[in-house]
């Protein structure tokens, strides 16, 4: 028999409780071109190539309301959005802005584990100002955000990584949201299936045919039936519906890889149709790639088929890929290697990896750092 939901939460006196906060900003190039240029307030924009081959970067909160999201091929969002406003992206005032952002992180912790120009994690279990709650301290580092560069953040507070970031994006835009130490698995069990990074629309409606609409019914599957039918995304699931998550907020963390994928509203497997979504995917990767200007030798190709299976190829050199041209090439490469494919995919994606001053032998560790220190409200 399962252990009751309050024995799978973290236990207090074993190994101390973690603040973490995280910190998403609201649309953030989206938010920057609005702010730089006023005329734009208040109407959808886009921060993209609006070519035909132009993907959408970032969408502002007006453009998601008629269905506007990023990594959409731009010709798609201009169908849904006549009035659609397109702005090229300005990536250098992105990561000025984004320096900005991380110096009133780094002002309440040195604990900042950065995900994007956008996003970070804090862990404030230590309290450095001597503010009080860690709740406090997310509302005060909404607050100098806005102060200093006129953007809203929105952040999620709670004893993990997962539940914060869940979190963060509970009351959005500009929101604050907490779960506190034996609220996690109620929180989650009341998701959507949705809301679980790495459920996409195709999962979704795999997990609605299995009876599986929220958190609560994932928790009711063991992991056998899990693995049976998610694969490797079984052990996150299973975790993750009983609030648990055992990652450390890691400081300066180098970048291992910089990739992108999609999943998509409809299978596919025609080697056109293959193609051309690859060239989407080449256009946003290396768009990342130059922004974090990373050097990579390794390319991989990603691919999960729609009975949930996983597909990935890969080809390194034995130097640093020289620009987007080689970058295209080997991913076209290693697509056309596998077509004509067995059966039709719902997921493709792209990473470079194998970057410059990368520690091949560095491990992930998986354990909480025990709390010595008094234990700070949340």
């Amino acid at each position: 028999m399962e252990s009751p939901a309050k024995d799978l939460e973290p236990d207090r006196t074993a190994t101390g409780i973690r603040k973490i906060i995280h910190v998403d900003m609201d649309a953030f190039f989206a938010s920057v071109e609005q702010r730089d240029e006023p005329s734009l307030r208040g109407l959808p924009v886009a921060v993209g190539g609006s070519s035909g081959r132009g993907v959408v970067a970032a969408a502002s909160y007006e453009a998601r309301k008629f269905g506007v999201r990023s990594a959409m091929p731009s010709a798609r969002a201009a169908q849904l959005c006549p009035d659609l406003i397109f702005r090229r992206p300005r990536f250098d005032v992105y990561k000025a802005v984004s320096q900005q952002i991380r110096a009133v992180f780094l002002h309440f912790t040195p604990h900042v584990e950065p995900l994007s120009l956008d996003e970070a994690y804090l862990d404030v279990t230590d309290d450095v100002r001597g503010i009080g709650s860690a709740t406090r301290i997310a509302e005060l580092i909404r607050q100098r955000i806005r102060a200093e560069t006129g953007l809203t953040a929105s952040a999620g507070v709670s004893y993990n990584k997962f539940l914060a970031k869940i979190a963060s994006d509970q009351n959005k835009p500009d929101g604050l949201c907490v779960i506190r130490p034996g609220e996690g698995t109620a929180f989650v069990a009341a998701l959507p299936v949705r809301r679980f990074h790495g459920i996409g629309p195709r999962g979704a409606e795999k997990m609605a045919k299995l009876g599986i609409e929220t958190g609560a019914d994932i928790r009711e599957k063991d992991l056998a039936f899990l693995r049976a039918n998610f694969g490797s995304l079984a052990d996150y699931l299973y975790r993750a519906v009983r609030g648990i998550d055992l990652r450390q907020v890691k400081a300066d963390r180098p970048r291992k890889s910089v990739g992108g994928e999609r999943t998509f509203e409809r299978d596919i497997s025609s080697g056109s149709a293959l193609r051309e979504t690859l060239e989407h995917i080449i256009d946003i990767v290396w768009e990342r790639i130059e922004r974090s200007s990373a050097k990579g030798r390794t390319v991989t190709l990603k691919m999960k088929y729609n009975d949930f299976s996983p597909c990935t190829r890969a080809k390194s050199l034995p130097r640093t890929i020289a620009d987007r041209a080689e970058f295209a090439a080997l991913s076209r490469e290693l697509l056309d290697a596998q077509l004509p494919l067995p059966k039709p995919i719902r997921l493709m994606g792209l990473t470079l990896s194998a970057l410059e001053g990368e520690d091949p032998d560095e491990a992930e560790e998986a354990a909480i750092v025990p709390v010595l220190q008094a234990e700070l409200p949340f």
